[in-house]
């Protein structure tokens, strides 16, 4: 069970970003993130259970159970400040995982703020339904969603991750001491300024929001803004 993949693995790198995927994502989402980063910094990628090379395990559908298993694995990585990027689902788990390890610095992306419910019950819903709501976000390429034998691969994921996004729920917790940096698009139908800023509220650390061109997916078209914004913050 491999839970964190590293493409360039840094031994007397400074610091470790922690990247946690999106609803339906792997760590290959961050695959190349290593090249844009100083050598001050390691990038490692959170496999979540269910794909890629854990494609035999179950998906949780816990941000709770996840994070806990995430902060548990994480332990040994902690020799050294550690920074948590999320985006959009990944944001929650890497919200909570915070809590468990406090963390130098949040980052989070496409996400309101995690104590801000975000409605809806795609989980419940058909196999059009749910392939209907991957088609409106983007992020998936429309033809694979054609291919039976790839839907067959990720719609259970997809179910199992959507059934965490919309049961979330936050437990009271201690603000996070660390900073929060918020990044979204300004054209994310699922987020906005308003109920992104609420960031603001989980930390004593101080809050600090960007919005960029672009969807849901803003990240992908503006992975150099993103990474800049990242290691900016981390200076500071």
């Amino acid at each position: 069970m491999t839970w964190f993949h590293t493409l360039d693995p840094r031994p007397r790198a400074a610091m470790r970003l922690f990247c946690f995927p999106h609803a339906g994502g792997a760590a290959a989402a961050f695959r190349d993130w290593h090249r844009a980063f100083p050598p001050s910094v390691e990038v490692r990628a959170v496999q979540y259970p269910g794909r890629a090379d854990r494609l035999r395990e179950t998906p949780l559908d816990d941000a709770h159970l996840l994070a806990d298993q995430v902060a548990e694995a994480m332990g040994p990585l902690l020799d050294r400040p550690a920074v948590l990027f999320g985006h959009s689902l990944g944001s929650v788990v890497a919200y909570e995982t915070a809590l468990r390890v406090r963390p130098a610095h949040l980052v989070v992306s496409g996400r309101r703020a995690a104590h801000v419910p975000r409605p809806g019950s795609v989980h419940l819903g058909t196999e059009q339904e749910l392939v209907a709501e991957l088609r409106r976000l983007g992020g998936t390429e429309p033809e694979l969603l054609d291919q039976p034998e790839v839907r067959s691969y990720i719609l259970p994921i997809m179910r199992a991750d959507y059934r965490m996004a919309e049961t979330y729920r936050s437990r009271p917790a201690e603000p996070l001491d660390c900073p929060i940096t918020a990044i979204i698009g300004d054209d994310d139908p699922e987020v906005d300024a308003t109920n992104a800023g609420g960031w603001a509220e989980l930390t004593r650390g101080g809050f600090k929001l960007h919005v960029l061109p672009g969807d849901h997916f803003y990240l992908v078209p503006r992975r150099t803004e993103v990474i800049d914004l990242i290691v900016e913050a981390v200076s500071r």
